[in-house]
């Protein structure tokens, strides 16, 4: 395969990719917002309290909190101890900034312990996840770890990876244990484009949104190539780093190249073709 077919390949990707966009926050990516939003955000010391006793937690909250969500706690499961301040409110004379008595001030006196539950600790409603991979790359995701390789980068597989799926490193790609064969292929994409793209001259005239929106578009191009199916998670990714159209198009050439030449490297229009015949 030549470049030009390459970056016709590229470009039909970009194009759906940009549509989906254009379209907005999918309701799978709103489902999975409102029911984070649904959970309060922790302290740093309760924070490390979850990790020390469950490790594994993923979303948490209390007893009444996962009945609200449609879920109840399972028989015999032992709460996450955390701690919850106490707070009395008490009357002031003092006035706020504009000029109005303020009727009652709250204030921490201290602590008491709480629990928590993890959702592997409880039956009940679905929960909402994210949007997934769909497909099996087959022996192309042998050849993109060859290709990782080829370009002198670490690949390495963690049994955890602090609630990411994959890491960049500069020089090193860590992916989490235990992905399907699609997610992989897909999260070692968006990892290699970072090193691709973002360990050179050019980092620091990029945002963080900048560089997550560029590799996850490199990711969608490429597994769409592959025969895979993620347009929904790509789309829904990019917006939950506040990426849209406008900025997509910003790096438009960036993610053209790169997305070409990972494709043209593995040969992906024969692969594909040769799963669809």
């Amino acid at each position: 395969m030549n470049r030009e077919e390459a970056l016709e390949m590229t470009n039909r990707g970009v194009d759906e990719l940009i549509a989906a966009l254009e379209q907005g926050k999918s309701d799978r990516l709103l489902e999975y917002l409102a029911f984070q939003a649904r959970f309060h955000q922790y302290s740093f010391c309760n924070c490390l309290l979850i990790a020390m006793q469950q490790p594994d937690a993923t979303h948490v909250a209390g007893f009444h909190r996962w009945r609200e969500l449609g879920r109840f706690v399972k028989k015999g499961e032992r709460g996450i101890m955390i701690l919850a301040p106490l707070v009395r409110r008490r009357q002031s004379s003092e006035t706020d900034s504009d000029g109005e008595e303020a009727t009652s001030v709250r204030s921490v006196i201290g602590f008491r312990t709480a629990y928590l539950f993890d959702v592997s600790q409880t039956d009940g409603a679905e929960v909402p996840e994210f949007s997934s991979i769909s497909g099996d790359p087959g022996e192309l995701l042998v050849q993109l770890r060859t290709l990782v390789a080829s370009y002198g980068v670490e690949l390495r597989y963690e049994e955890q990876l602090g609630g990411a799926e994959g890491l960049s490193e500069g020089g090193k790609i860590a992916i989490l244990q235990g992905l399907s064969a699609a997610s992989e292929f897909a999260v070692l994409v968006h990892e290699l484009a970072h090193e691709r793209l973002h360990r050179t001259d050019r980092r620091p005239e990029t945002t963080r949104r900048v560089r997550e929106l560029e590799a996850e578009a490199v990711a969608f191009v490429v597994t769409r190539a592959a025969g895979l199916d993620g347009l929904n998670r790509s789309s829904d990714y990019i917006q939950l780093y506040g990426g849209d159209k406008e900025m997509f198009l910003a790096s438009l050439a960036h993610i053209q190249r790169v997305a070409a030449d990972l494709i043209g490297a593995m040969s992906l229009e024969t692969a594909t073709r040769g799963k669809s015949e």
